[in-house]
């Protein structure tokens, strides 16, 4: 190595003085003009692996049939390689120009063994945002808790390039620098706490398959209700149905609880259950004059003519119904209606209840579950419904209650007056 940086040395003391210089200059800046060359020779080399080894590698990737590979090997990446190589040959060819005790030597090497340091860590960064790019759009593991394990391999890449990097400007060892951080533990812990429980948080989430990405979920405490579009290591970022962003932090959602519609989204159905009150004074026995008129009705026609058919009373659970009421027969026919929509799964539960009668009237409640689970069509089935059990009502002789408004007021006025 001695006769190499002599040669080379002794080369540029030559090329120096063939130019112009006198002998005492050309002692002087040889190894200065030396670098100099170096450093070119490194520029060249930068060119030359970025615009032509590095696209020679992209044009094979393109070619290739996987997807994941293009994602991997991202322009981001082969420009931090491209980055990378030209200061590791300068960091090999320092030692050829000034001898190991010349300071200058321990100076140049110092400087490009940060620059080297910090070009490495900005490749593994970006490898690492690469990967977590390729786990999301592979299907089995997206919305897994990876996207979290990269976060924190990008954390403990730049927390190593400062120890390495503080390591080589002082001249230590960084082995000696991390057993010195271990009495700074706890001070280390403080300042990660939301990173390190953040990301516990996160295995936990997606451990237990608790969350995902693409998720609906409702987050009372936090007001939060919508789609989640990213599960971070600090943060869980919802969109809400108003297009607002809320950022609520992974161990609340393992604290405290959350309602995730996953489950419902993956079903056979979403559920519907409202009620209608009904003014009781309107409910009576049937007359034959008014199962008469109920036949009529579409759908009740074969469910009456089987009532005239049977004279015997009939049963229902442990009541003995003799005499079929107007409401009855209201239930039914919301039966037979939703059996009739093709929305309806009637795979689910679905029934026609009586809630428990109030001031306001006699709730009936009307529980099933819609095929469609979009929240847009899904209103408008809920919607389709009622407004067909609204309209239908009356023809079964029943009212729908409802509390006196200011124009009732005004009519009853009225009438009075009159």
């Amino acid at each position: 190595m001695e006769n190499e940086d002599v040669d080379l040395t002794s080369w540029m003391n030559e090329i120096l003085q063939s130019n112009g210089f006198n002998p005492e200059s050309a002692d002087s800046f040889d190894r200065y003009a030396l670098i100099a060359g170096m450093f070119l020779l490194s520029v060249v080399l930068y060119f030359f692996v970025k615009y032509v080894v590095l696209k020679l590698v992209a044009k094979i990737v393109e070619k290739t049939e996987n997807k994941w590979d293009d994602m991997l090997l991202c322009p981001p990446v082969l420009d931090s390689v491209a980055m990378l190589v030209p200061v590791v040959a300068f960091y090999f060819m320092v030692p050829l120009a000034f001898e190991a005790s010349d300071t200058r030597q321990l100076f140049f090497t110092r400087g490009t063994s940060v620059i080297m340091v910090c070009a490495a860590a900005r490749l593994f960064n970006n490898l690492f945002v690469s990967m977590d790019e390729v786990c999301n759009k592979m299907q089995r593991f997206k919305g897994n808790v990876l996207s979290s394990v990269f976060q924190v391999l990008r954390v403990l890449v730049f927390f190593l390039a400062t120890i390495f990097v503080v390591a080589v400007i002082i001249g230590k060892s960084p082995s000696t620098l991390v057993a010195g951080l271990g009495a700074s533990a706890a001070v280390l812990m403080l300042v990660f706490k939301d990173t390190i429980v953040g990301f516990v948080a996160g295995v936990q989430l997606s451990a237990n398959k608790m969350l995902r990405v693409g998720d609906w979920i409702t987050v009372p405490k936090a007001n939060a209700n919508g789609i989640v579009t990213a599960v971070n290591l600090t943060t869980v970022k919802v969109r809400n149905y108003d297009n607002t962003i809320v950022t609520v932090p992974p161990y609340t959602l393992v604290s405290d609880s959350f309602q995730n519609w996953r489950s419902m989204q993956e079903s056979g159905g979403r559920r519907l259950t409202r009620s209608i009150n009904v003014d009781v004074n309107s409910i009576r026995f049937c007359t034959p004059e008014m199962l008469d008129r109920f036949r009529k009705i579409p759908l009740m026609a074969g469910y009456i003519d089987s009532l005239k058919a049977d004279n015997e009373p009939k049963e229902a659970g442990k009541v003995i119904v003799d005499r079929p009421t107007n409401l009855g027969l209201f239930r039914v026919y919301l039966g037979l209606y939703l059996e009739s929509l093709p929305v309806v799964n009637t795979e689910l539960l679905y029934m026609i209840r009586q809630l428990q009668p109030s001031e306001n009237g006699l709730p009936l409640e009307v529980y099933f579950f819609s095929r469609q689970k979009e929240w847009k069509k899904f209103e408008e089935v809920s919607c389709g419904v009622f407004e067909h059990v609204y309209a239908v009502i009356h023809e079964f002789d029943l009212r729908v209650y409802q509390k006196p408004s200011g124009y009732d007021i005004q009519q009853l006025g009225a009438l009075l007056k009159n």
